[in-house]
């Protein structure tokens, strides 16, 4: 770990390559031994995470990385906040040609599966749902979806994995939602995906700095 964080020290500080270095799907305990060795040794610490997060997972992001969050002001660019196109809604009816699913089903052979199993099934069920709520808002489900992971305070950035100019252009569009967001409809959302992850007991020790 040492080396790794020599390494980036010497790409921002020596040769000019960067300004800042981050990682992605490290664990929370990695990311504190590399900022431990850079404070001991007058090295750069990292400041961003690229983790997965989206309505479906959920718990390293708002478990585990917690700590970060508040002790280092940790950024995060999250990756699939549409869980691979599960949250558009476009698989509520099965698989259309065209799609990521169709087009490369040898690769997603595992989560075209999982999709026909009892728990994929009532993950299916779960965007119906929110399907009918994003177009309450006068909205798409890929919007809503997005708007939602938007609503976290501890994500800094989200990566599109769009094709096409077109989705680009409606995925941004999610920012339109945010306001419209209200607490009640957040927790109706949430009581829909009903996953929230469990806090660890902390007995009257919570940290807010």
């Amino acid at each position: 770990m040492k080396e790794i964080v020599e390494g980036f020290t010497q790409c921002i500080r020596n040769l000019n390559l960067a300004y800042y270095w981050g990682t992605s799907e490290w664990s929370a305990t990695q990311i504190m031994e590399a900022t431990q060795i850079a404070e001991k040794y007058n090295l750069i610490a990292p400041v961003v995470e690229q983790p997965q997060y989206n309505a479906f997972h959920r718990e390293r992001f708002e478990v585990e990385y917690a700590p970060l969050y508040n002790q280092f002001k940790y950024g995060t660019t999250i990756w699939s906040p549409l869980a691979s196109g599960l949250l558009t809604g476009k698989y509520n009816d099965g698989i259309p040609e065209g799609s990521r699913f169709s087009n490369h089903g040898d690769f997603f052979d595992s989560t075209i599966k999982s999709l026909q199993a009892p728990e994929g099934k009532a993950k299916i069920e779960k965007v119906k749902k929110i399907t009918e709520i994003a177009e309450k808002l006068g909205g798409t489900t890929t919007q809503l979806s997005l708007a939602w992971c938007l609503m976290n305070p501890n994500v800094s950035t989200v990566i599109l994995g769009a094709t096409k100019v077109e989705q680009i252009e409606d995925n941004c569009k999610s920012v339109a939602l945010l306001n419209k967001i209200t607490p009640e409809i957040y927790k109706e959302i949430n009581d829909i995906l009903d996953n929230a992850p469990a806090k660890p007991a902390v007995f009257g020790r919570e940290r807010d700095r």
